[in-house]
């Protein structure tokens, strides 16, 4: 219910402000939606197709979130995480949640504050355009997911695109680096949750292993084990070694 109050919303403010934007069109004269063709070859856009754009960019936030930074593979490693020492709903989603944006916020920091100096500050300087800006906004974060992607799955998706104008690595459209993007970050978040459950999965059978020799068939060896399994991620201060080992893996 909520949620559909907070669409309703959304589109009441929408509409609200298409409205708006419009009275104020047929009062002044002014467009709402225009591109002028300026004398250096570059285009201007109105204040109005700015902002669409900018509506539609917070819109997709979420996703780039997800897809463009280093939220997916923090995410599954704490997820696999919870489920190897078998602590069912401890943490809560929520706590992973806002562990892994933290974070990906701390993992991405030079990246984003590469993006602001290269292109939001001299946009918002007006020393450069909207095309220049969204092109060197980019370059940062295709530098990051190179660096994150194995050869091949780039090379695979390079040719399922079936594209001929990609010279270097970095000429890669997003449309073909995110998938494959993606598709190493899964990759290396579960090699990353392989290593993390062998442990504990050695715990699991040595518990099992002294319940069935002692007869007690009908006792859970994830009872017992749970807390050696706790007991041994907090001796080796396992939080804290896997915060550093997840943010040295970016670099």
């Amino acid at each position: 219910m909520t949620r559909e109050v907070y669409q309703v919303l959304k589109l009441c403010l929408a509409a609200g402000l298409l409205c708006v934007a419009s009275m104020a069109s047929a009062q002044t004269g002014i467009p709402i939606l225009s591109a002028v063709q300026e004398a250096g070859g570059t285009t201007e856009y109105s204040v109005t197709l700015q902002l669409l754009a900018l509506m539609t960019v917070l819109t997709l936030l979420p996703s780039l979130l997800l897809m463009m930074t280093s939220f997916t593979r923090i995410i599954i490693v704490l997820s696999l995480l919870r489920q190897a020492l078998g602590t069912a709903q401890t943490p809560p989603n929520q706590v992973l949640l806002g562990i892994a944006l933290f974070l990906t916020i701390f993992v991405m920091t030079p990246v984003f504050s590469e993006v602001y100096e290269d292109a939001l500050k001299p946009y918002s300087e007006e020393q450069m355009q909207f095309e220049e800006a969204v092109t060197a906004g980019q370059l940062p974060i295709k530098r990051f997911m190179l660096r994150q992607t194995r050869q091949e799955d780039l090379q695979t998706f390079v040719a399922l695109a079936e594209s001929d104008d990609i010279n270097t690595p970095i000429d890669t459209p997003l449309s073909v680096l995110v998938p494959a993007f993606i598709t190493s970050e899964l990759k290396s978040a579960f090699i990353i949750g392989f290593m993390l459950y062998i442990p504990f999965v050695i715990i699991d059978m040595v518990v099992a292993s002294v319940l069935m020799s002692m007869g007690m068939m009908m006792l859970s060896p994830m009872i017992i084990s749970l807390p050696f399994k706790l007991l041994l991620f907090v001796m080796v201060d396992g939080w804290t070694l896997l915060m550093t080992s997840l943010s040295k893996s970016f670099i």
